[in-house]
C-alpha cells in the first residue's frame, strides 16, 4: 500500500513538474527550473497538511477522535515527508522573484535538514503504529510528537 502511494505521489508530481516543458521545445531556463522545483515542494507540503488537518483537529478536540483516520493519513505522511529532503536538494535561493517560504539554512545545512526531515517519517510512522491499536491517549500523544517534528523543521527552515 505505501509503495503504490508512493509511487503515485511520486507521479503526481512528476507530472507537475514536466507540464511546463513541451516535447521538442527549448530546455527550460535555470529559472523555469527553480520554479518548477519550488512548486513541487509546495504542492508536496499541500499534499501532507491535508493529511495532517484532520489529525489535528483530533488533537484540537475539534473533531471526534478516530483511530483508523489517524492510521491511514499518518501513513500518508510518512510516505510524503520521506521526499521533503530530495525535493529540496536544487538550491533556488537566487531565484528571489519566486515566492517561497523556504529560508537559506536548508542549503546552509543539508545534514540537519534532512535528519529534520527523517524525523518526522519516523514520528508519523510511530504514530500509524500506535494508531492501529486504537489506544487513544498514546495516539494523541505520538500525533503532538509529529507535530514536534513538524515545528522543528518550520522553526528554522521556514519563513514564518
Amino acid at each position: 500500500m505505501k509503495r503504490l502511494l508512493s509511487i503515485g505521489v511520486a507521479a503526481a508530481l512528476a507530472v507537475v513538474s514536466a507540464t511546463s516543458f513541451a516535447q521538442g521545445a527549448a530546455p527550460p531556463t535555470p529559472e523555469a527550473q527553480a520554479k518548477s522545483a519550488i512548486e513541487t515542494r509546495q504542492g508536496l507540503f499541500k499534499l501532507i497538511a491535508s493529511q495532517w488537518g484532520p489529525v489535528g483537529g483530533m488533537l484540537r478536540n475539534q473533531v471526534p477522535f478516530d483511530a483508523e483516520v489517524v492510521a491511514r493519513n499518518s501513513g500518508r505522511v510518512q510516505v510524503l515527508a520521506g521526499m521533503i529532503a530530495e525535493l529540496h536538494a536544487r538550491d533556488t535561493r537566487e531565484f528571489k522573484t519566486i515566492k517561497t517560504a523556504a529560508l537559506d539554512g536548508i542549503w546552509n545545512s543539508q545534514a540537519d535538514f534532512k535528519v529534520k526531515a527523517d524525523a518526522l517519517v519516523t514520528a508519523a510512522g510511530a504514530l500509524t503504529t500506535v494508531a492501529k491499536t486504537g489506544d487513544k491517549a498514546a495516539t494523541l500523544k505520538a500525533a503532538g510528537d509529529v507535530g514536534k517534528a513538524c515545528g522543528a523543521c518550520h522553526d528554522n527552515y521556514r519563513a514564518k
